[in-house]
């Protein structure tokens, strides 16, 4: 099996290891070194209608690249769009879900299946619309996000509420559901006032027993703070 090795802590690198024969994809552009021993291509991986629906449910590349140790064993180097730390998670008895842009790479026998979520989370967790990246299949597979990552365990009776911006992937056992981010008395109505006023908004409250990988840094709120502080045309 191919070996995935996160170097750096700030703005990390993925170092794969290949032996001859085995191969990985990852996302378009992600590719920043590989040794000769290594072949680059640009594939729709799993057909055109799957590349297809990956590219509206999570704004993935059309195009993937796929590596492949073709000549011997070799190494790569991979990077991830934004800036930010990569975890790799194994996939096998353990699927997960991916929210928009946070797949980096996966070793060939992991699949990227596009399912369909429920209208809450469709409307308002900003996970992917109706459509969201599954990853099944066994083997290893690289996510980010924008800024530090963490991964949290989600037990029975111990619900968590998270910023809908700040989810990276999640077990697909858990359950999962639009919520506010404050319950106190009030109606929903209140509950919805009280929770804009925070700054907070709407959150994903997930249940039963997993791990759900977060990132410090709202990627939208961060765009938004840059275009304040650009200069306008007077």
């Amino acid at each position: 099996m191919a070996q995935f090795t996160v170097t750096g802590e700030i703005d990390p690198f993925l170092h794969v290891s290949l032996r001859k024969g085995e191969k990985i994809y990852c996302e378009s552009n992600a590719m920043v070194m590989m040794e000769s021993a290594l072949d680059l291509k640009g594939k729709m991986t799993g057909g055109f209608a799957s590349a297809l629906m990956r590219r509206f449910a999570n704004g993935e590349s059309f195009f993937q690249e796929h590596i492949e140790a073709i000549r011997g064993d070799g190494d790569c180097l991979l990077s991830p769009t934004l800036p930010g730390s990569i975890q790799v998670l194994e996939v096998g008895a353990t699927r997960y879900k991916i929210t928009d842009g946070a797949f980096v790479a996966a070793e060939g026998s992991v699949n990227l299946n596009v399912i369909t979520q429920n209208m809450g989370s469709a409307l308002f967790g900003q996970t992917g619309g109706f459509f969201i990246c599954e990853a099944a299949g066994q083997g290893k597979l690289a996510v980010s996000g924008f800024g530090s990552s963490f991964v949290l365990d989600v037990e029975p009776g111990k619900d968590i509420m998270i910023d809908n911006a700040h989810v990276v992937a999640w077990d697909s056992t858990l359950h999962h559901e639009i919520t506010v981010a404050t319950q106190q008395s009030g109606g929903i109505f209140g509950q919805l006032v009280n929770s804009v006023t925070s700054g907070e908004g709407m959150v994903l409250k997930f249940s039963g027993r997993g791990k759900v990988v977060i990132c410090s840094r709202n990627r939208e709120n961060f765009i938004s703070w840059v275009l304040k502080g650009m200069p306008t045309n007077n």
